[in-house]
């Protein structure tokens, strides 16, 4: 099992410098690629301070300048905000600037407060329907000349401009919930990525069942990477677990906003909901949280991740940003980094892909 980081900008008052925490979170990613991360990874998101991420191609270079074998990701581009042409040309361009480091990931959206503003107000689920649109132009995009006659897009005769140095394409990947995603994903040669929030084990299990269901019905497709993500925050007291599930509940709280478009969002701070009142209020129970998300002292995080790796699965992301202070961001990574990774088998990292040119 090999590591993945997730890591957003994320501020939670004005009183914050924007400027201390792009710095802050690059030390992150330069303490993931000098400690043995296959990836770190960057959202896009519109008018959020939560997730300071407008231009995920802009970040992901700002990475790549300073950092050297780290593996760079979307997670996710959102297809429905963008046109294929613009998007195949700066995701071949970042590859070419990384020197073939990209991790496409690519999805359907999540927030309809940002459907609401970019999209003139289109129902969130209809997102599946433009990524399931988008990929194969962006394949056809980076091999050549290609003329599409679409739903959501139509265009004449054009061409990536550059085309991506990993060859055919950087590998793809989807994020993945329903059966019906797990099966388009593998039968288009796509990763899949899950999240699980905070829900127990057993949610990853069925991800991973829903995975292997979708091998199954496609038999001969070659078979792709199975990626699941959890919040994590790694410490030294016993008591350590209460200050990062604190925040853990205030950020999902928020998530919650922002997914059913509930609440009140001022100058781009998202209000908390109270989550007592949710229909799914028990995920949000402090003991279920402290089992389910990846949260311990480092013994604690070895013997949970232990079972992700008997699952199968085949990259663990750690989820850093959920409102904990940046210091102690930093030094859960460190402490994972230190303590919890030389117990997993480093894996070889994946081939490139990279066009000999």
């Amino acid at each position: 099992m090999k590591f993945t980081l997730v890591i957003n900008m994320e501020r939670l008052s004005p009183e914050v410098s924007m400027r201390d925490v792009a710095r802050e979170v690059l030390e992150m990613v330069q303490m993931a690629d000098a400690g043995g991360f296959e990836i770190a990874w960057a959202a896009e998101h519109h008018g959020i301070e939560m997730t300071v991420s407008p231009g995920p191609f802009q970040l992901l270079a700002w990475w790549a300048a300073h950092t050297s074998r780290i593996r760079l990701g979307t997670a996710v581009v959102v297809a429905p905000y963008w046109h294929p042409l613009r998007l195949a040309g700066e995701a071949a361009l970042f590859d070419l600037l990384s020197g073939g480091r990209l991790e496409f990931g690519i999805g359907r959206g999540a927030y309809q407060r940002e459907f609401d503003r970019l999209l003139g107000g289109i129902d969130q689920h209809v997102g599946v329907a433009y990524m399931q649109e988008m990929l194969p132009v962006l394949k056809r995009l980076w091999q050549g000349d290609t003329e599409h006659k679409g739903q959501y897009w139509s265009f004449p005769t054009a061409t990536s401009v550059p085309k991506p140095l990993q060859r055919p394409h950087p590998p793809i990947w989807v994020a993945a919930r329903d059966p019906g995603t797990f099966d388009w994903a593998v039968k288009n040669d796509c990763n899949i990525m899950t999240w699980a929030l905070s829900r127990p084990f057993a949610e990853v299990e069925l991800y991973k069942e829903r995975f292997e269901t979708a091998l199954k019905n496609n038999p001969g497709v070659a078979r792709p990477a199975f990626m699941t993500m959890r919040h994590t925050s790694v410490y030294e007291r016993p008591d350590g677990w209460e200050a990062p599930i604190r925040c853990a509940i205030r950020q999902m709280g928020q998530f919650e906003n922002l997914f059913k478009n509930l609440g009140g969002v001022t100058n781009g701070f998202v209000e908390t909901l109270d989550v007592s009142g949710f229909a799914n209020r028990s995920e949000f129970d402090l003991a279920a949280m402290r089992e389910n998300l990846m949260f311990g002292r480092p013994d604690e995080v070895i013997a949970k991740l232990k079972r992700y790796e008997a699952l199968g699965v085949d990259y663990f992301c750690y989820s850093a940003a959920f409102g904990q202070p940046l210091a102690e961001q930093k030094h859960s990574l460190a402490l994972f980094i230190k303590e919890v990774m030389p117990e997993f088998a480093a894996a070889p990292a994946r081939e490139k892909r990279v066009a000999a040119v």
